[in-house]
């Protein structure tokens, strides 16, 4: 028999219960659109991770305090002050490949102006702070280096405190008030939106951190200390020569633990990516469970199918179709559902992305590669899952067929 007339049989006998073949297709549309969908999300939260992370700089390398430690209770990197002005000023001058660096002091507080207040944080930070973090403005400029040696009383806006204080007018020149002295805006910073934590970057006011040391915390060390380095290839020089620097000038003994912490941008995204990555692969296998239940269901009715066609397939050999016919016929029918459903499940699945990215506000990225691993895996759950009911099918005896009731 030929082969084009085995498809027509194969096509015309799932035509025939439209409702069963449907519903048999259902679980492997479900299967696949589930993997795309699921895959799509947990590369979308990647990619989320990887630019907010990207956003602290190119070759950039963080340097943190010690980790502090009370009543035996420890607490994180930045808990404990080692982190001095010195430290930073030998930074910047001793440590070969550092192009910028930027110091940390931050202290959460109420500011006013005019009538408005705002409860928000105050950044000290560096004259290097906006091009390290490639930040923008919509108004105004930097602080220089000789408003950080004169602790000048000047501000920077985040776009949600100058909103906030100043309604849809510009807020450069104006004047602020922070634990009641007077402070002049010098600028307001294009928007960027939540990182990754979720926390809003532009709820912020930047300010020198010799103002922020001397004026709102009273201290003289930092959280931490940011670097940037001249190249991707100097930032392991950089962190080499940043930990023999400070061991060195915070005396410490030979084998001693560190009173620092140092991470480089690169290690810092490769740890916030793993968990999205360990997520997409979860999201991915549960997905794929689905499919194989959908094959299960494939298989169950074939095998039903080929019960209730016995007669028909004793016919059918009685003038003169082989074995191989109608193990073929059978295998089509299995790899038809299983082909279709993987089809509009691909269909299903990009328009599962795209509600939830357009809905919930999630970022949703649809890998290829998942396209077609789902929709291959599909075919070969059909041909896997139909081989058994299609072979059990092309050996049958034809005169025990016939005489099937």
């Amino acid at each position: 028999m030929k082969w084009t007339a085995t498809w027509m049989i194969a096509l015309r006998a799932l035509r025939r219960n439209p409702m069963r073949s449907g519903l048999t297709m259902l679980g492997i549309i479900i299967g696949v659109a589930a993997v795309i969908a699921m895959v799509a999300i947990g590369t979308g939260a990647k990619e989320q991770v990887a630019s907010s992370i990207a956003q602290i700089g190119q070759n950039t390398v963080l340097v943190m305090s010690g980790a502090g430690g009370r009543h035996g209770v420890r607490g994180g990197w930045g808990s404990a002050p080692t982190l001095t002005r010195q430290d930073y000023e030998a930074i910047r001058r001793e440590v070969d490949g550092v192009i910028r660096a930027t110091p940390d002091v931050r202290k959460s507080l109420q500011v006013m102006a005019g009538n408005q207040n705002v409860f928000t944080t105050v950044y000290g930070a560096g004259e290097d702070f906006i091009d390290i973090r490639a930040w923008e403005f919509v108004e105004g400029g930097n602080f220089t280096a000789a408003d950080v040696r004169s602790t000048a009383k000047v501000v920077i806006l985040g776009m949600t405190v100058a909103t906030n204080l100043f309604g849809g007018g510009n807020p450069v020149g104006q004047i602020i008030r922070i634990q009641g002295a007077p402070y002049t805006v010098i600028g307001l910073l294009k928007p960027k939106g939540m990182n990754m934590m979720g926390h809003d970057q532009d709820d912020m006011i930047l300010m020198p951190w010799s103002s922020a040391m001397v004026r709102l915390t009273g201290t003289d060390t930092f959280r931490s200390i940011t670097v940037q380095a001249q190249s991707a290839e100097w930032v392991e020089p950089v962190m080499e020569d940043l930990t023999a620097l400070l061991r060195q000038r915070h005396r410490l003994r030979p084998g001693a633990e560190d009173d620092f912490h140092i991470r480089s941008q690169q290690e810092i995204m490769e740890l916030a990516t793993s968990t999205a990555r360990t997520m997409t692969v979860l999201l991915g296998a549960i997905a794929g469970v689905s499919l194989l239940v959908g094959g299960i269901g494939i298989m169950n009715i074939m095998l039903v199918s080929v019960t209730e066609r016995t007669r028909e397939i004793g016919v059918r050999m009685a003038v003169g179709a082989r074995g191989s016919d109608i193990l073929f016929q059978f295998l089509v029918e299995a790899v038809v559902l299983s082909v279709g459903g993987g089809l509009i499940g691909i269909g299903l699945g990009f328009a599962v992305a795209y509600v939830v990215s357009e809905q919930l506000g999630w970022l949703t990225l649809i890998s290829p590669q998942s396209v077609v691993v789902a929709f291959a895996f599909s075919a070969i759950i059909g041909i896997f899952f139909g081989f058994y009911p299609a072979r059990k099918a092309a050996g049958l005896d034809p005169i025990e067929a016939l005489r099937y009731e």
